[in-house]
């Protein structure tokens, strides 16, 4: 018997689909509030082209649904936390494993909520949009290496891990995952409340990270580099690498004139460093003879 064969990642939609995507997501992330749950379902229909006008509906609907299985009110920062557990965790069962980290799918909103299985920020996505339509204090908390969900306030904080079904952590749970990801200790600054658009650049800079191992799926790695330049606020150095992706994928005029644009941008701060990205301009446009 031949083993399974794996999972094919989901494929972009076609060139008009995709271009309304973007106006969208770049209209959503300069509003006044912008809606986390929006952004991240956009993200997933620029990668998943069976994603359809009527799947982004239903999934706000799914949201809507289990946000009104969580009892009225019930306590404190720590009663959310359990309620949360507890319908997302035990009775639905959301949570991650290792294997998820090699599935394009575990970064996609919408087949998180389908799978109940994604990566730890996929996953606090979900319970802090579940969370905030049942009127609970909630926000996410971007831990170096494994981002959490944080319910109350700094007087009154408590952290849960969604990946671990919701487990509610300790102070010496949450030091702990720090330590085992940075080697050093738990710092209050880490604790602060994430902004949505620092989470949706997070999002993508996962799923550029993903499809970085996999150079067979540049197409992946250009439109997260694409969508994360269209947020307010992100790294410069994203044009360097959009533009070097373009290069890759053998649109060598483009990949050059962004190289030559790039430069001007770092010039003005090193101009030893704008030089090599005129090098990698030239070298671009002479791949065309």
């Amino acid at each position: 018997m031949n083993p399974p064969r794996p999972p094919r990642a989901p494929f972009p939609p076609p060139p008009g689909r995709s271009a309304e995507l973007r106006r969208r997501f770049a209209e959503e992330a300069r509003s006044e509030r912008p809606d986390l749950s929006v952004l991240c379902l956009l993200v997933g229909a620029q990668a998943d082209g069976q994603l359809d006008e009527a799947g982004l509906d239903a999934a706000q609907v799914e949201l809507d649904r289990l946000a009104g299985q969580l009892p009225y009110r019930p306590g404190g920062p720590h009663a959310w936390a359990v309620a949360l557990r507890e319908l997302l965790g035990g009775r639905y069962g959301f949570h991650g494993t290792p294997a998820d980290y090699r599935r394009l799918e575990s970064s996609l909103l919408h087949h998180v909520l389908r799978r109940r299985r994604g990566l730890p920020i996929l996953l606090s996505v979900v319970w802090m949009e579940v969370a905030r339509r049942a009127g609970a204090p909630v926000y996410g908390v971007a831990l170096p290496g494994h981002f959490v969900v944080g319910f109350g306030s700094a007087r009154e904080q408590v952290l849960a891990d969604p990946f671990d079904g919701g487990r509610v952590l300790t102070g010496a749970d949450a030091e702990l995952l720090v330590v085992g990801t940075t080697g050093a200790p738990l710092d209050d600054s880490m604790l602060t409340p994430a902004d949505p658009l620092d989470v949706v650049l997070r999002v993508l800079n996962n799923i550029r990270a993903w499809a970085a191992a996999r150079p067979e799926r540049s197409d992946v790695a250009l439109w997260a580099v694409e969508l994360s330049l269209l947020l307010p606020s992100h790294p410069a150095r994203l044009r360097h690498e959009r533009a070097q992706l373009l290069v890759q994928r053998g649109d060598f005029l483009a990949g050059a004139a962004e190289l030559e644009s790039y430069a001007e941008v770092v010039a003005a701060v090193d101009e030893s460093a704008a030089e090599r990205v005129r090098g990698e301009a030239r070298a671009a446009r002479a791949m065309l003879n």
